[in-house]
């Protein structure tokens, strides 16, 4: 604009200081543009960072285990927990006590037998007869990592009995409720090949359950490192920490904050609802897996140092946190059919959005 005959030209004016309202503003367009707001944050750094000293401490004790290993903090780091189907003597008590030790964490491990009772799990309250009063003695899960091992070995009563401290990390003995201290983790286990004298876990309570994956047998190369390593004692307890508790804390709410695009939102959910629609499948995913399916991909994002989702991300852990969920037909057991194999053809017929990185 011309400014008036006799006056002096006035400079542009400064467009003022940028408010935290603008700010706030600026980062939503960005979010609603399909963009997340940054490649990385100062957040997500610092849970990559924390995952690459806990998998190369554990990886002192454990060979060959990487992938594993990422998955055991995907689940940490999402609030979940973990279910392990192996044969035995694979180190599934060796991983639980090897995270454990690397943060810092307190450990109890809880033999899973049909006597085991739930108030052995739990704990109870006893009679002091000098104060004349009950008093509460806590059980094994008042801990930090918790194994269950062999856990469908004991019964359906006892194994309910972890259901509320899976849940909401709190139990609840004689209608007092006893808050758990974080970050708490179950970690189960269960035989695969021996049913005698065991209790399957109904679909219900392997819902529950986070994650399951197994560890599977070691190559010939790692089993011989492996016989390195315990030569002169068990390389377990030699493990320092690298990392405290409150650090996990920390990660776990920083893992929230992971950007998730809408597209890959819509991709998740094409996925669990071609499993309520496939024809070998009788029971597909439940909306609790949708929401497993979302907080692990944001775990698995920060873990690489991303403060946004990709699909492949998704990918990766869709096996791991959906198949326990599935009961493929009968009849299409009797094909060779397997929730892993219907999984991979379903990810395999579902367009993988496009998504630009910053």
């Amino acid at each position: 604009m011309n400014s008036p005959a006799g006056s002096a030209p006035q400079p542009p004016q400064s467009p003022g200081p940028v408010t935290d309202a603008a700010k706030t503003g600026r980062r939503e367009k960005s979010a609603a543009s399909g963009h997340p707001p940054a490649a990385s944050t100062p957040g997500t750094a610092a849970v990559s960072e924390l995952s690459k000293r806990v998998i190369a401490n554990v990886e002192q004790a454990i060979v060959g285990k990487r992938k594993q290993l990422v998955l055991s903090l995907v689940a940490w780091l999402s609030g979940g927990h973990i279910l392990l189907e192996d044969v035995p003597g694979v180190a599934k008590t060796m991983l639980a006590r090897a995270l454990a030790r690397s943060v810092g964490c307190r450990f109890k491990r809880v033999q899973c037998t049909p006597d085991l009772l739930p108030t052995d799990v739990t704990g109870t309250s006893i009679f002091n007869q000098k104060t004349a009063e009950f008093e509460f003695r806590p059980g094994p899960v008042f801990t930090q990592i918790l194994l269950a091992d062999e856990i469908n070995r004991a019964t359906p009563r006892t194994q309910a009995s972890l259901l509320e401290a899976m849940a909401e990390s709190a139990v609840t003995v004689d209608g007092t409720t006893h808050a758990l201290k974080p970050p708490f983790l179950v970690v189960a286990t269960q035989n695969p090949v021996d049913h005698e004298g065991t209790f399957p876990l109904p679909e219900a309570q392997l819902d529950r359950f986070l994650m399951k994956f197994s560890l599977g047998y070691p190559s010939a190369e790692e089993e011989l490192r492996m016989l390195t390593l315990l030569q002169h004692g068990h390389p377990v307890d030699k493990l320092k920490p690298v990392a405290k508790a409150e650090e996990l804390v920390e990660a776990q709410a920083e893992v929230s904050k992971v950007y998730v695009d809408d597209r890959l939102r819509e991709y998740m959910m094409q996925i669990i609802s071609q499993t309520r629609s496939h024809d070998d499948l009788a029971l597909g995913a439940s909306p609790r897996a949708t929401i497993a399916l979302f907080r692990c991909s944001q775990a698995m994002a920060a873990i690489r140092g991303r403060a946004f989702v990709m699909p492949d991300d998704v990918k990766r852990i869709t096996a791991p946190v959906i198949s326990h969920r599935l009961i493929v037909r009968p009849e299409s057991r009797l094909r060779k059919q397997t929730a892993e194999g219907i999984l991979e053809s379903i990810l395999g017929q579902i367009a993988v959005p496009t998504i630009e990185s910053p």
